[in-house]
Order: structure tokens, then sequence, then C-alpha cells
């Protein structure tokens, strides 16, 4: 008999979740982890970052508080405490999944787990101390999630030219920064360290920052950067890095010309590779995509039966709830009721303020796939709420199919924006029209409002605007 009804590789927000869920089911589980339970969003991902960030926004909100009618004096950075505090809440959480394994019964076995041999049911775990033994199971979820890809022109040392983890936690605040990459990682990095002094350059290689979102939200934050202080530099590529004695020169190409900027320190914040290394997927004959991630069907499964991959490792969105989702897919496949993820409802975020907030198609990718369209906007300048607290930059847009007046898309940018986002998905779930998201009655004064108003200015019956 197997050791396990069903054992996952890698406990993080996919595996984790894979694991809880399959003890739910009864079946007898256990998590093969070589590093912190919660993998890396929890450890040196989305956790901590937001935790930095938040360190941010309190900072400016206390240095400009004049506008509240209210004084503070000698407002500064504690930059040791900010990056304390950020893994700390780290710590806590990882100790939350820890008390999450107990509960439901979950074996956790620390150590690297390899296939070593043709059978795709046994796992070879090598632990710290180096010993190692074979566990068993009926169904093997792999969940291993990603690697940053290492690229020629940018060589990484993890003092002066480092990728994300090393931006949590540097020894001390660098007087200037370069974000190679303008994605949510280099975004929210870029306004971390901006708001708290550093000078921050942002590069990205495609025509707008935030390339996966709607160009009037991309080009908005792009302003908002700018107004910030931080310089932008779109269509533009690193061509190369030279570490001198004091600075790393970059040097940038755009259309063809060179120019050269000189900064403290580099983030390289592109580039994500499935995280496959000494695993031995091979030996069991795991087939890959022509990119290096793992194919696998509509519920998770490999072409190999019994083996599953989840997570970062598919491809895909690489995003933590989209890696939950695919978790409870595989676990649903395996109890015999299964229950496929649907892509296209899922969403993303960027938590840099304000922020970005994002599910569905953009206009741009609504038009390249035929939809005839009816796009209703608010702006937050005229909301209430927004300016009570001061905040009354971005706006929402909703994107709605006219032949069926169903949303088909939805983008929000502004302060808190990640927060009002799930009215959305929900609306998209349930196939909701503009008229019936505007016929919701909505509390006032609230900045959720700004969904129910853009709804009513796509049939041309915004109150507000």
């Amino acid at each position: 008999m197997p050791d396990f009804d069903v054992l996952v590789i890698g406990a993080g927000p996919g595996g984790y979740v894979a694991a809880i869920k399959a003890a739910q089911h009864k079946y007898k589980t256990a998590v093969i982890e070589k590093a912190e339970l919660g993998g890396v969003c929890l450890n040196w991902g989305c956790i901590p970052t937001k935790a930095l960030i938040k360190s941010a926004e309190v900072f400016l909100s206390m240095r400009d508080c004049a506008e509240f009618g209210l004084q503070a004096d000698n407002v500064r950075v504690d930059f040791g405490a900010v990056i304390r505090r950020s893994r700390e809440v780290a710590a806590g959480m990882s100790k939350g999944i820890e008390f999450l394994m107990k509960k439901n019964q979950v074996a956790v076995i620390r150590g690297t787990a390899r296939f070593s041999g043709t059978d795709p049911h046994a796992i070879e775990v090598v632990h710290p101390d180096g010993s190692t033994h074979t566990v068993t199971a009926n169904h093997i979820i792999v969940a291993t999630g990603h690697k940053p890809r290492t690229f020629p022109n940018l060589p990484i040392d993890g003092k002066r030219v480092f990728h994300y983890r090393e931006a949590m936690t540097p020894p001390s605040q660098p007087r200037s920064l370069l974000c190679v990459g303008g994605g949510a990682i280099g975004m929210e990095f870029g306004y971390f360290y901006n708001a708290i002094g550093t000078q921050v350059h942002v590069v990205e290689v495609n025509e707008q920052v935030l390339p996966v979102e709607d160009h009037e939200v991309a080009k908005f934050m792009e302003r908002a950067f700018v107004k910030a202080g931080v310089n932008i530099h779109t269509s533009t590529r690193v061509q190369k890095l030279e570490l001198r004695p004091d600075v790393v020169v970059a040097t940038l190409e755009r259309n063809g010309q060179t120019s050269t900027i000189e900064v403290e320190r580099v983030l390289v914040a592109v580039g994500m590779a499935p995280n496959l290394d000494g695993l031995g997927l091979d030996r069991i004959g795991v087939k890959l995509d022509t990119r290096g991630f793992v194919a696998v069907d509509e519920n998770q499964c490999t072409n190999v039966p019994g083996v599953y991959a989840i997570g970062d490792i598919t491809g895909k969105q690489m995003l933590a709830h989209k890696a939950s989702m695919e978790a409870e897919a595989a676990v649903a496949f395996i109890a015999g009721h299964p229950a496929p993820v649907d892509y296209k409802q899922i969403p993303g975020c960027t938590y840099c303020q304000p922020q970005v907030a994002s599910i569905g198609l953009t206009e741009k990718r609504a038009l390249a796939q035929g939809h005839k369209l009816r796009i209703g906007r608010f702006q937050f300048v005229a909301s209430g709420k927004a300016k009570a607290i001061s905040h009354p930059e971005g706006f929402v847009k909703l994107i709605f199919d006219a032949e069926f007046d169903q949303l088909i898309g939805a983008h929000l940018v502004g302060y808190d924006a990640t927060e009002m986002l799930a009215e959305a998905c929900l609306a998209m779930k349930l196939e909701s029209t503009a008229k019936e998201i505007m016929e919701t009655v909505h509390a006032h004064p609230t900045l959720s409002e700004a969904m129910m108003e853009a709804a009513a200015d796509a049939l041309g019956q915004c109150v507000h605007q």
C-alpha cells in the first residue's frame, strides 16, 4: 500500500491549498517542502511586499497630513524597522500555515523532493541533514513554483544587482535604484523605494508600463509615477550593466539610440521560469510545453497518470490565487467531480498607490476578438468618498459586450482599488449586465459606487459625472 493517498510537492499558495483540500476530502495527505511553508508568495513575495508598501503609504500620509488639518513634525523613515516589520509579518503568516497543516492532519515532510526512478508514484526526499527516504502515493501534485530568469546582459551578484528577494532585505536603503521591468513587481518596488526617498528609474521594453493592463490604466499610472518623481522609460531595454566601484552604469537603448544612467542598485524584475531543477520529471516521462512549463489538461493532469501540476510551473497567469484555484481543480478531479479553472476569470492586482485592479478583457483585446463594445467610465474625482479621503485620483472602466450587455472586462485604478475588484469578479462570474450592475443598490458614500456609476455611464444614464 502507498504511504499516502495524495502527496504534494511544494507548500506555496498552490501546494498548501491542495494539501488542505485533499485532507478535507478525507485523503491521507502529505506535503514536502524544503523551505518555508507558504512558499515564495507568503514569505518573499505577495505578503511582505504589501507590508513594505503599507509602511510607505503611512509615511506619505504622515508627511502630507497638513491637508487633513493635522500637524506632524520630524517625520522620517527608519529603514531597518520597516524591513523588520515586513519580515515579522511574513514569519507570522508562515506559522499560520503550519497551524493549518496540523489542524487538517496534513503530514509535513521537510526536504527536497525528486523522482529518482521511473515509478511516478515514488518520491525520494533528501532531508536537510543529507539523509534520504522514499515516500509513495497514489496521486502526486507538483507545485514547486517559479524562479527568476537570468539574462547574460543583467549579471546578478545579489548585492548591487538583485532579484525581488534581495530587494526586500537590503542592508541599507539605496540612494538610487533602477527597476528593470515595469510590470507589477517593478512598479510595486519602484513605488516603495520612491516613497521613502530613493531616486527610482523604471525601464520597460514594451510601449507601456504594466503591459498586461488596459492602455488607459497604464497611461494613468505612468503619469502618476512621473508626478511622484519616478523616471519612467518605456519602449526601452537595458542593453548592458557595468559594475563600477561606486555605481552601476546601465546602458539603455530606445529606437536605436543609447544613453546611460548611474544608480547604486538594480532590481531585475523581469522573467520567471518554472522551478523544476532536480525534480526528475524527465525520468517519469512528464511532458513540457515549448516554453519549458509543465503541460497539463483542464484538470491539471500531466500526461503521466496520477501526476498533476499546478501553479507557476504550468505557466499562464503566474499568480497566487490562480495557483490556489488550480489546486482546487486538481483535488476536485481526484475526488471525482471535475471543476476546471476558467482562466478568463482570473483577476490581477498591482498594489502601489494608486492601485491597479482588473479582470477580463482589455479594450484592445476585446476589439481584436471581434466584440462590439459598450464602455462605461467613472472618475473618482466625482466620488464624494474619494474627495473626503483626499484620494480623488483614478477611475473605473467597465467593458461590456454590446450585443448581450454582458460585462467582459473591468479595469480599476485608484486608492485601494484592489479592494473593490471582487464585485467585478462576481459580476463576471454571474454574467451580469450593465443594467443589473447599475440597478444594484450601492451604499453611499463608498468608493465602490464608482462601479454602479460606470455601468450607468455605459448605458448613457450616469448621474454624477
